[in-house]
């Protein structure tokens, strides 16, 4: 077994990753997470004063389309494990130039939300999901390596295109800046994915000997539904989190440049948090891994909710949640495979993450309604920290048996 990886033959024997898949991806995340994600934020507040919509009508719009990113990912899974990721992700790319288009054009608010939902189907199609399962289909024993440099580069979507977004925003309109922005999507990423992925897509390797059953069996199993519980508390608490740590910061009486402060720096300590992750996976077995992360992200949340300064310590705090946060992104890549082999990988990631995803698109919106009447975000942040700790328990209870009953 090389240690470069590799996906395995039908005669053992095991062929070296295509090499322009994994700078294709690092390309490909960073503009499609960039554009089609990270742009909206920066321009809504253009986009709702030009149109008149209100806030919450736009935002639900786009919580709308991560929903339906959710929902679409179990399709797009199944897709995967049979067919591979090219032309997955090449419609994806397609899809989701022309979602922003429509987005762009929108004369209506229902046409705006219609172009949301397609950008939703774009995204389960483009985003982390199929990447993922390309590398751990062509890595094969190597595919932490892997998944980690391309999570590192997904991680930097923001930092190159929230503000090339809003340089754009500033000498046109958002309707054109969306225009803009759909150009550089569909050169990087269309030819990208048509070209890079065109590899042969390898054999599934088979089901490790302790599971028998086939992909519905593992589905059905305790482990895996106590898994899918443990993620859509965790995704949810941690979600609810990022957005809601800027005002927590104003509630206290910070400014709140201060407060975006504290969330960049967070976003910083993501992407460490990132290249520790393999280290981490070598010393620790996968349920073990998993508990701590979970309990270590539960003990920062309540630090946020009892800590009101001074400004260092919660800059600090802020930190480590996001080195929590980068190290969880890579728990939930390689979550299937540590227990259940990459035979399946696509189909089950798809089933595994789609309540989680919806949490996570629905946890802004909760949080944001459920902080006052819990007294201000302190309150509401110890709860996500009790939901954490529910999370971390949960996860005690994903454990595969030795041999699946």
């Amino acid at each position: 077994m090389p240690p470069q990886g590799g996906s395995p033959t039908e005669g053992g024997r095991f062929l070296p990753p295509p090499r322009a898949v994994l700078p294709a991806l690092c390309l490909t995340q960073i503009t499609s997470w960039g554009i089609v994600y990270y742009a909206f934020p920066v321009l809504n507040p253009a986009i709702t004063a030009d149109t008149g919509w209100s806030p919450w009508a736009t935002t639900a719009a786009f919580s709308a389309a991560l929903v339906v990113s959710a929902v679409a990912g179990i399709y797009v899974g199944r897709v995967l494990d049979h067919r591979g990721p090219r032309t997955v992700m090449t419609a994806g790319s397609v899809l989701g130039s022309l979602s922003l288009l429509v987005i762009a054009a929108a004369p209506n608010l229902a046409v705006f939300c219609a172009g949301w939902l397609l950008a939703g189907a774009a995204m389960a199609a483009t985003f982390y999901q199929p990447a993922f399962a390309a590398l751990t289909r062509w890595w094969g024993p190597d595919h932490i390596r892997a998944l980690t440099i391309v999570t590192l580069a997904g991680g930097l979507a923001s930092t190159v295109f929230a503000p090339l977004t809003a340089v754009l925003a500033d000498h046109m309109s958002w309707r054109a800046t969306y225009v803009v922005l759909v150009g550089i999507l569909a050169v990087l990423t269309v030819p990208a994915h048509a070209l890079a992925l065109k590899a042969p897509w390898p054999p599934a390797p088979p089901s490790p000997p302790h599971i028998t059953g086939g992909h519905e069996h593992v589905v059905r199993s305790r482990a895996f539904g106590m898994l899918a519980v443990t993620f859509t508390l965790s995704a949810f608490a941690m979600y609810a989190v990022v957005i809601g740590l800027v005002p927590l910061l104003l509630e206290r009486g910070y400014t709140t440049t201060q407060a975006a402060w504290a969330l960049g720096l967070g976003g910083a300590g993501q992407t460490l948090g990132r290249t520790l992750y393999a280290t981490l996976a070598r010393h620790l077995g996968v349920t073990a891994r998993t508990v701590t992360l979970i309990a270590l992200g539960a003990l920062t949340t309540a630090a946020l909710a009892t800590a009101a300064g001074p400004y260092a310590l919660l800059i600090a705090i802020s930190v480590l949640a996001g080195v929590i946060r980068g190290n969880l992104t890579l728990l939930q890549a390689t979550a299937i495979t540590d227990r259940w082999g990459a035979t399946h990988y696509g189909r089950l990631s798809g089933l595994l993450g789609a309540p989680a995803h919806a949490a996570a698109a629905l946890a802004p919106f909760v949080g944001a309604l459920l902080a006052k009447p819990l007294g201000g975000y302190p309150a509401l942040f110890a709860l996500l920290a009790a939901l954490s700790i529910a999370a971390a328990v949960t996860a005690l209870g994903a454990r595969p048996l030795s041999r699946e009953e």
